[in-house]
């Protein structure tokens, strides 16, 4: 399990630090900015990189199977949700008020319930694809 923990934060990382220049790229040629503030880009590409780091390690919830799916759900969810409403204030992204509090929690439950369903309803037609396999091998 460390060694996979240790893996994804690495692809979480570079993945994070790739969005970190693809937005920073996109900004100065759309906005047509000549030049970024050097300490707003330092703040937002350590929380680009985190949010990295955070999205591909927090999934190793759904492989503790000691856990129900719920509880792995929960768990995941309050997590991610959490950390990222916490780094979201702190660098600015998320204005610190009782209405955008809301907004942020009402998409967070949206956009986390629709990725939920999706993943769920592939993993099963996976599943069944593969019993169905097993089952011509027979």
């Amino acid at each position: 399990m460390m060694k996979k923990f240790l893996f994804r934060s690495l692809i979480g990382v570079f993945f994070g630090a790739f969005i970190t220049v693809f937005a920073t790229s996109a900004f100065i040629y759309f906005a047509e900015h000549p030049s970024i503030d050097s300490a707003a880009f330092l703040k937002n590409a350590f929380g680009y990189i985190f949010c990295g780091w955070l999205f591909s390690v927090t999934p190793l919830y759904f492989e503790i199977r000691s856990l129900s799916l719920p509880m792995q759900t929960a768990l995941h969810f309050l997590t991610v949700t959490t950390i990222y409403l916490l780094l979201g204030l702190g660098i600015g992204w998320i204005p610190f008020n009782l209405n955008h509090f809301l907004i942020y929690l009402a998409i967070s439950i949206a956009v986390y319930t629709i990725a939920w369903i999706g993943f769920y309803l592939y993993f099963k037609k996976e599943s069944k694809r593969l019993n169905k396999d097993l089952e011509c091998i027979e």
